[in-house]
């Protein structure tokens, strides 16, 4: 069995030319991240190249998406990585369908592959007859563990609305379910669901519009602190502070803003951590050692005030 797995790191492009990687006898990992404008995936690069330091055995290259909805970026950066021959590809996908056949070929190619932090479609890989392990987070139970701060802060009958991440990748669609999964325990009342595309000032105008319509609600769940920032601009510029709001992803942005009450909790998943993993296990693989098989879980943490 191959392996893909997801991480999710960022550099503005590919800086090892075929002949570089020629004369050093270092294996060559390409990291594939999602948008450089995200600060989750700028600290997953910040630990990606501390770990190449750290180990000094391995050559890193990494490449970003403009934005979260510039999927080309990474399949194009899939064809370039097997055009220049590298060891193995880490990447966390933008679409989960989407990535399936790019990465596909650069298995076919003697690439290893290592599929992190956002699950490949299961469907879509199993059209294609692959089955692949996955390393990464349970984004539904981390979901569920910022909505049901939100619901033990409201009550029954709160009033929420979701925030949600890109309509094709696994991680939006988990994170979803995992918050209307607290929706039902707690007997929230959901108002609306939309996606801000896991962007700030998208989050920012759709929300807005949300409250717009329903100013009476209570509480907001944002799939990811970017969305959760934009959520809380829109609060800030209509006067209101009546509105709880959880996030996920723990990025230093969001600190002060659970620490003085702005968001009530946000979740952890450790991107540093993820990165250097990831790359450890995709250099196990290359050095002949076993495939990974199954989901391999990453830790994840609520945290609040």
């Amino acid at each position: 069995m191959k392996l893909f797995k997801t991480l999710g790191l960022a550099v503005a492009g590919l800086a090892l030319s075929v002949g570089m990687a020629a004369a050093d006898d270092r294996p060559v990992v390409g990291l594939i991240m999602k948008s450089l404008a995200n600060e989750f995936f700028q600290n997953m690069l910040e630990g990606a190249e501390a770990h190449e330091a750290e180990r000094g055995d391995y050559q890193l290259l990494a490449v970003g998406m403009q934005n979260e909805t510039d999927f080309e970026s990474q399949i194009n950066a899939v064809e370039n990585f097997i055009t220049q021959g590298v060891d193995a590809i880490v990447v966390a996908p933008a679409d989960s369908r989407a990535m399936v056949r790019p990465l596909i070929r650069a298995m076919e190619a003697g690439i290893t592959v290592v599929n992190f932090d956002v699950a490949l479609d299961a469907d879509a890989l199993a059209e294609q007859g692959v089955e692949l392990a996955f390393v990464g987070p349970d984004n539904r139970a981390g979901a569920k563990l910022a909505g049901d701060a939100l619901g033990a802060s409201l009550g029954e009958g709160g009033r929420v609305v979701i925030i949600e991440g890109n309509p094709g990748a696994d991680n939006a669609t988990q994170r979803r379910l995992g918050f209307e999964d607290s929706v039902s325990e707690y007997g929230l009342t959901l108002v609306d669901s939309r996606t801000a595309h896991w962007e700030t000032e998208e989050a920012n105008q759709v929300f807005s519009t949300m409250l717009t319509a329903n100013p009476d609600i209570q509480g907001v769940m944002a799939a990811n602190d970017s969305m959760a920032i934009g959520v809380v601009r829109a609060l800030e510029s209509a006067g209101r502070t009546d509105i709880a709001v959880v996030g996920f992803d723990n990025i230093p942005a969001v600190g002060p803003m659970v620490e003085d009450g702005r968001m009530l909790a946000t979740v952890d998943q450790f991107g540093q951590q993820m990165a250097a993993n990831a790359i450890d296990l995709a250099l196990e693989v290359v050095a002949g050692g076993p495939q990974l098989e199954g989901w391999v879980r990453t830790p994840i943490e609520l945290v609040t005030q």
